[in-house]
């Protein structure tokens, strides 16, 4: 169930991507320069998601398809999720391009799942003041996961440096004992290939090396004094990268609940409708890139559909206070503790709070608005009009209005025909009337229907 619910929102947000046509990678072919050599240089300063993993594997393939010398990450992540890490990985052994991750600019950090990136490119290289390592994954809230998940991720890692001749105790300790070392011990140890500061720095030090890539062909790197070209995250991406956390997503899914319950309790205007469905349609793009537990979205959805009976069934508040707790509920199980990715509850309880003190206020309105008399329908729409005396027989008479003939009965002086009366109310199919009432300055009552005037002359 959770991999349909995953898949839905995933086909929903390239469906989109379609329509507004905003996928753009931001690179084109390596044009011919001579002999000077091109790569491909794209900027990670950022969690790594589905999200990057896509601008990732399209970089890839068009530095493949564009004859680059080399694709270039410039790296700078605290982590993120261990199945898009996966994705990367995978997509950089199967390059016929070698890789070079550059763990910049000064004071940059590849930890966690950009460590583990780090371990795959066939060239690593970090500026001054740059530390690797920390992998060890992370459950919900923070709490160590199982042994089976940290065992999953140290094979891995220890089966990437044995490929790429770095040290393996490193990578098993990163994993294991969340360790990290800076680029100097990074170097030392065998962990990275080289230090250098600048871009051009680190194309030079990976110049000359031989490296495996796809089909296990040996090629040699010739990246020294590479004209560069930016293979750019593009605004869509920006816009999903930007969506994909975990807290603006319970956050978008709450506010479009709320927009739903306030048009459900006030129906006419649009605008909390309008509102409600916008956030519902940003939340499913977060959704589209997050390890999303199905056991969230129902507890999700029943915490609406109690929100919803407060409005509808308004009393002593239990259907909103059961709403407020079944929603903090559902941000703890809303996203999948494996990938480390979560809802802060000390966020996710004062918006509870004030969901409650908001569906509360809006069912009290509902039922106002409900046991107020109406306006716009049935009989009360009469009250207040100038109707036509058509015919007249003393205090009695008739007259036709609303699309209906009516009879007149008057509260004052005798009725005459030709004139017009004032309705001040209804008994049954009569219509009390006062005929001094058409005297009355009151421009703001409603007028008689002209054209029910002319349909009763007819």
């Amino acid at each position: 169930m959770n991999g349909c619910l995953q898949s839905g929102a995933r086909l929903f947000a390239a469906v989109l991507v379609v329509a507004v046509g905003l996928v753009g990678s931001g690179a084109g072919a390596a044009a011919p320069d001579g002999d000077r050599p091109r790569v491909l240089v794209t900027t990670l300063a950022t969690p790594i998601t589905p999200v990057v993993a896509d601008h990732v594997e399209d970089g890839l393939r068009d530095a493949a398809e564009g004859g680059y010398a080399a694709y270039v990450i410039e790296l700078d992540t605290p982590g993120g999720l261990v199945d898009a890490m996966r994705d990367i990985v995978a997509d950089i052994l199967a390059s016929p391009v070698p890789v070079v991750v550059h763990v910049a600019p000064d004071g940059a950090r590849a930890a966690s799942a950009g460590a583990v990136i780090t371990l795959a490119a066939h060239v690593a290289v970090m500026a001054p003041g740059t530390t690797i390592g920390a992998a060890t994954p992370v459950g919900l809230e923070g709490e160590e996961v199982s042994d089976k998940i940290v065992n999953d991720l140290a094979a891995q890692a220890e089966s990437l440096a044995k490929l790429r001749g770095r040290d393996l105790e490193f990578a098993s300790s990163m994993v294991r004992d969340g360790h990290a070392v800076d680029v100097d011990t990074a170097v030392a140890e065998g962990v990275v290939d080289a230090r250098a500061g600048s871009l051009t720095d680190a194309l030079a030090a990976a110049d000359g090396q031989q490296v495996a890539v796809a089909d296990e062909r040996t090629v040699v790197v010739r990246t020294a004094g590479a004209a560069v070209d930016r293979h750019e995250l593009g605004a869509f991406r920006t816009l999903l990268q930007f969506l994909a956390d975990p807290n603006l997503a319970f956050l978008l899914l709450t506010l479009g609940t709320l927009g739903l319950i306030y048009e459900l309790a006030t129906p006419g205007v649009g605008f909390a409708g309008a509102t409600g469905v916008t956030c519902l349609l940003l939340a499913l793009f977060s959704l589209s890139v997050l390890p999303v537990n199905a056991v969230g979205l129902l507890l999700l959805a029943v915490a609406a559909a109690l929100f919803a009976a407060e409005v509808l069934a308004p009393g002593l508040a239990g259907f909103g206070f059961g709403g407020a707790v079944v929603l903090v509920l559902s941000a703890v199980f809303l996203f999948d503790d494996a990938e480390g990715v979560s809802v802060d509850v000390w966020a996710a309880i004062p918006l509870a709070v004030l969901m409650f003190v908001l569906v509360v206020g809006a069912g009290r309105v509902a039922m106002r608005t409900r046991r107020a008399p109406s306006v716009s329908t049935g009989t009360d729409v009469l009250i207040g009009r100038l109707v036509p005396v058509r015919t007249s027989d003393g205090t009695t008479g008739s007259t036709f209005t609303a699309g209906a003939w009516w009879s007149l009965r008057s509260t004052g002086r005798p009725l005459r025909t030709g004139s017009e009366a004032r309705v001040v109310g209804v008994d049954g199919l009569v219509l009390l009337v006062d005929p001094d009432g058409n005297e009355d300055e009151a421009p703001a009552a409603p007028e008689r229907d002209a054209e029910d005037e002319e349909r009763g002359a007819s």
